[in-house]
């Protein structure tokens, strides 16, 4: 790989191989003046983004039997804005007439009323499309111009935003800077965007317009989720993209992406199938299609936990019922009720299916009626199959267009359950749902469903980044079990939660050895006290599981470990009261803060005579059992508190439940005492590999950790074999120690170092001192070096945030062990810079500092703390200006700037102040976009090199007074700023001085209508009601008809009209101003 790969060198080979390889044109807009219209793209607005031209010819082609005049209705509903609509709102209307057609009525040549729907792309025929790849296109936005690097249109309908980056800029960089500025300032182009692609050629990342940055996922794989990928290879030549162009942008995938793989959850935020779903879904579909051949059996899907199974399973459900015609019935069977309520739920806040269509049976019986009824969706669980020995189970449906999709297929109970299920519907086709593979490599599932449609495992979801890494640790090395040969009955019956009282006496029986080493009680403690330190002490303060071995343990473990966090809170606060460091006390002071918020609970199933069971063992399970059982407020119960970013339930304690099927995305420290092997141990540390974009208190989660104190790691390198790895036995291992983590944090900290030493911030030279802190003025030197280019400030952010997020992921055990130097430098830096530029709390940011450089002292082996006083004071010293417009005396500045060492800063801290006071303006008044698009053309100056930094500070003086000027116009033109603004919307170029007055007293006569007199047209949410709508409409039309000047002829007036209207809809709908 060349050492740089440009831009444009990645536009180039991405435009020539979807042109000569997948049939697309091209269309390069580049216009030198952003206002310009004859682009080629035939707009008529530069706000346009759907080229409605090339619309309304696919509509006609594809529609031959619907009038020209249906065809614009159709055109209509399409154009329209959306203004009163959130995006995501207006992006599912618009992909609902995109999937399904519009609706039209008309009246046919032989005068008959007519419904139909206009098709807009054909879905069946993908070569009856025209595809287009649209360069350079500008487009008018909330402040001023934005382009885009790269669109692409099926039929003028921009489907797929591509945003690129040079290959030394990091790929993050693109979702922060541009396609999150993008959705804000011009969200028009994003109301048909099916999905975002973003590349720096060295890495490709794929999301949809809701998705957090942490939900961008890769496409490597064009046909088969299995192929060994070789990322080294990928990054060292820059094809990253390569996966994109040939697994997703031919021309019948595109469509088959659009059409089939797009989901809304609960109508607020967007899913789009990530790279195995896509091609796991279709080899299943195309498996559907052989059914006949196959003999029912459709195959065992095997995609690991946390990589979007349930979504799979509705990916594949709207696919059939979408492309192949039949009554087909779904039959969706678990093991367990709260997996069958949540794929139930997924199905209903998709949209796949309506209550009325979807049923769950409460037994046999029902289940016949409801097959009968050809229910679309049946949910039901595999006990439902249950009969009595000796008795022939009976036919429940003979019909052959049933999908039994079966949920988990790797529990043992589905060995004789299965046989019932067989003979309750014969004929019926089945497919196999499984994170866990029965058995692992023995594969016994095959006899039931047929061989592996797809497989995606827990190595490849991880590389992925489907799912976050894991990391496994092992503490209290005394209390770890050192019997590596429990009997496989040992296992199996701890896996029951529900033992009947033979099983629990056999347990008890035969296994008293290694229940009792597990349950005695001085282990227990060191086991407690151990979690009180280390939960409140971690970077990440996610939520925890504690699995114990039996409810018993799980309910003596949750009162040991809530009796000792009462006493270490006293514990700190004693010491809190002692201390005479501020820094040390401000830090225990927020762990202390972090564990009164804490709430615990133990979850475990109800069995009969629970209470005396308890008792007998000296245990009361009636507060336990009260809070597992209690509903919150809102009528939430325990298992949605947990789910619940935000609830303070974070520390739950277990034994069987909650191990399978149960999404917990902020669950991120699992601490295991239990034997466990195979399935059930892989099911369980997948609770820990969910992604999540919720921050805590600023730090992300970027793994998952799991805090073994039985042993089980032996068993756990087996089941990694069977389960995680598929048949590449050489790939590493997907759950690594701890002590990797440290190897990451020291790979992040060298390349940061190195970052900065290839920008002359010789920060490897600071380190290497005693005195970093103690001359902080040499990083004035070295943020005004990276303020010289906004790449190199956000490329140096980027470095920063990966060493501190790796840094908390590695706490506590981090502490002492002499990085906090480091990853302080890289922090103070950062500090400085974006005191600077953001104007964050200088005082917050030092703190942070000390605080981070006090904790990575304050452990010893037997867990005190060491008080420090510090010499040096950690503060950032170079503070910005206190700026009012008003009263800036620019020779005074430009002075200054002369005298001033470093210039690049004083650029940042003036810039950084026009910009905050560029977005009041434009709040104030909407038309002041070319205010903005000026001031990003004198950055994009400075950022290129193309004005010396004496230039550049010129550019913003001018810029300023001109601000300044536009501040005081209102004055001067005898208006408030609210007339101002509609003033400014209303008047035309070349205006004589009668028809100037005319205009401001037609702005001056508007507002007082609007606002002042009656009847009132601006009631509560009038934006949301098509009448109210239309009377301010009206309204606006007919004052501006009494007051506009005569020379303003309807076309004028009528574009007038609707800027008027149109800006008081955009107000109203954010709640903004006086239009609301």
């Amino acid at each position: 790989m060349p050492n740089f790969i440009s831009e444009d060198q990645i536009e180039q080979a991405l435009v020539q191989k979807l042109q000569h390889q997948h049939g697309f044109d091209t269309l390069d807009c580049h216009t030198e003046n952003a206002e310009d219209l004859n682009d080629g793209s035939g707009r008529a607005n530069k706000r346009d983004v759907i080229l409605a031209e090339r619309v309304r010819e696919a509509a006609i082609r594809l529609n031959p039997g619907i009038l020209p005049t249906a065809i614009e209705d159709a055109l209509d509903k399409l154009l329209d804005r959306r203004q009163a609509m959130t995006l995501i709102a207006a992006n599912r209307e618009i992909y609902g007439l995109l999937r399904d057609g519009i609706p039209v009525e008309f009246d046919n040549t032989q005068g008959v009323r007519q419904q139909e729907q206009v098709r807009l792309l054909d879905f069946n025929v993908p070569d009856n499309n025209r595809y287009l790849i649209v360069t350079q296109l500008w487009i008018k936005g909330e402040r001023g111009f934005r382009r885009p690097d790269v669109l692409l249109y099926v039929n003028g309908i921009p489907l797929v935003f591509i945003e690129l980056k040079n290959s030394n800029v990091k790929l993050r960089n693109a979702y922060d800077d541009n396609l999150t500025n993008y959705k804000a300032e011009i969200p028009q182009l994003f109301l048909t965007n099916a999905f975002c692609v973003l590349s720096n050629a060295i890495e490709t990342k794929l999301g949809s317009i809701t998705a957090e940055w942490e939900h961008f996922f890769n496409w490597l794989r064009a046909d088969d989720e299995k192929e060994k990928i070789d990322r080294a290879a990928i990054r060292e030549q820059g094809i990253s993209l390569e996966g994109v162009i040939e697994g997703l942008l031919p021309r019948q995938r595109l469509l088959d992406y659009v059409e089939n793989f797009i989901l809304y959850y609960k109508d607020s935020s967007k899913i789009i199938a990530q790279n195995h779903q896509f091609i796991g879904v279709n080899r299943a579909y195309e498996a559907f299609l052989r059914r006949e051949e196959l003999a029912g059996k459709l195959g065992v899907f095997w995609h690991t936990q946390g990589s979007g199974k349930s979504f799979s399973m509705i990916f594949y459900a709207r696919k059939i019922f979408r492309k192949q015609t039949g009554n087909f019935t779904f039959v969706v069977v678990t093991d367990r009720d709260d997996l069958d309520r949540q794929i139930y739920r997924n199905f209903l806040n998709t949209r796949t299916v309506s209550e009325a269509e979807a049923a769950q049976p409460k037994n046999s019986e029902e289940m016949r009626k409801f097959l009968g009824q050809n229910k679309r969706l049946v949910f039901t669980l595999i006990q439902k199959f249950r009969w009595d020995k000796g008795r022939e189970y009976p036919e429940l449906s003979g019909r052959n267009d049933i999908i039994v999709i079966v949920d988990e297929a790797h529990r043992t109970q589905y060995k004789s359950l299965a046989e019932n299920m067989r003979k309750g519907l014969p004929k019926a086709n089945y497919l196999a749902f499984t994170g866990t593979p029965l058995l692992g490599r023995e594969r016994k599932t095959n006899a039931w469903f047929g061989g592996y449609v797809s497989e995606y495992n827990f190595q490849q979801s991880m590389d992925d980044g489907a799912t976050v890494p894991l990391f496994y640790e092992k503490r209290v090395p005394e209390v770890r079990n050192q019997n590596e040969n429990l009997s496989a009955e040992f296992y199996e019956l701890l896996e029951d939660e529900n033992l009947d009282e033979a099983q629990q006496a056999k347990l008890e029986k035969k296994f008293a050895s290694e229940l009792e080493v597990i349950t005695r009680d001085a282990r227990l403690d060191k086991i407690a006290q151990d979690i009180v330190y280390h939960f409140p002490r971690r970077g990440y303060l996610g939520k925890g599981l504690v699995v114990a071995v039996d409810k018993y343990t799980a309910v003596k473990m949750c009162d040991k470990v809530q009796d000792l966090w009462k006493k270490e809170i006293r514990k700190l606060k004693g010491i809190i009261g002692q201390t005479a460091n501020e820094i040390e006390k401000r830090r225990l002071s927020q762990i202390v803060e972090y564990m009164r918020s804490v709430e615990m609970a133990v979850v475990i199933s109800e069995d009969g005579d629970e209470e005396k069971k308890f008792a007998d063992r000296g245990l009361d399970i009636k507060p336990h059992r009260a809070r597992i059982n209690k509903l919150d407020e809102h009528g939430h119960d325990i298992e949605y508190n947990f789910k619940d970013e935000s609830d303070p339930l974070q520390l739950v304690f277990v034994c069987a439940m909650w191990l399978t099927g149960f999404d917990a995305p902020t669950l991120s420290t699992l601490y295991l005492d239990k034997p466990m092997q195979g399935h059930t141990l892989m099911q369980t540390i997948a609770r820990a590999n969910r992604v999540t974009s919720w921050k805590i208190n600023g730090v992300e989660k970027r793994n998952g950790e799991i805090v073994d104190y039985y042993n089980v790691f032996r068993n756990m390198k087996l089941a990694l074999k069977d389960y995680a790895q598929g048949q590449n036995e050489e790939d590493e291992a997907p759950v690594r120690e701890k002590a990797e983590l440290f190897k990451l944090l020291d790979d992040a900290i060298e390349q940061g170092l190195a970052f900065c030493q290839g920008k002359e911030v010789p920060l490897r030279e600071v380190l290497g001192g005693n005195d970093v802190f103690e001359k902080l003025g040499r990083f004035n030197v070295f943020a005004n070096t990276l303020l010289a280019n906004d790449e190199w400030r956000k490329s140096f952010n980027v470095y920063e945030n990966t060493i501190t997020s790796l840094y908390e992921a590695c706490k506590p055990d981090v502490l002492g062990r002499g990085k906090a130097r480091e990853v302080a430098v890289f922090q103070y830096l950062r500090g400085v810079i974006d005191s600077l530029i953001e104007k964050k709390d200088i005082d917050a940011i030092s703190l942070k500092i000390a605080e981070l450089l006090d904790e990575s002292v304050v452990v010893n082996e037997a867990e005190a703390f060491k008080a420090r006083q510090h010499s040096a004071e950690y503060q950032i010293i170079q503070k910005g200006k206190v700026w009012d417009l008003s009263k800036i005396n620019f020779d005074k500045l430009r002075e200054e700037f002369k005298q001033a060492t470093y210039k690049n800063i004083e650029i940042a801290d003036l810039r950084a102040f026009l910009q905050y006071k560029l977005e009041l303006m434009l709040q104030q008044n909407a038309t002041r976009t070319d205010f903005a698009q000026r001031l990003q053309e004198i950055i994009d100056r400075y950022n290129s090199g193309g004005s010396s930094t004496e230039n550049a500070y010129e550019e913003f003086l001018a810029y300023t007074k001109s601000m300044r000027e536009e501040e005081e116009r209102h004055i001067r033109e005898g208006l408030t700023e609210d007339e101002l603004e509609i003033f400014d919307l209303l008047k035309k170029d070349k205006m004589t001085q009668e028809e100037t007055q005319k205009v401001k007293l037609a702005a001056k006569s508007l507002l007082k209508r609007l606002k002042e007199e009656q009847p009132r047209v601006l009631v509560q949410d009038w934006f949301k009601d098509t009448q109210t709508k239309e009377r301010v409409r009206s309204a606006v039309a007919e004052v501006l008809d009494k007051n506009l000047p005569d020379t303003y002829d309807r076309a004028l007036f009528s574009e007038k009209c609707d800027n008027v209207y149109h800006l008081m809809l955009d107000y109203a709908s954010h709640g903004r101003k006086w239009a609301a």
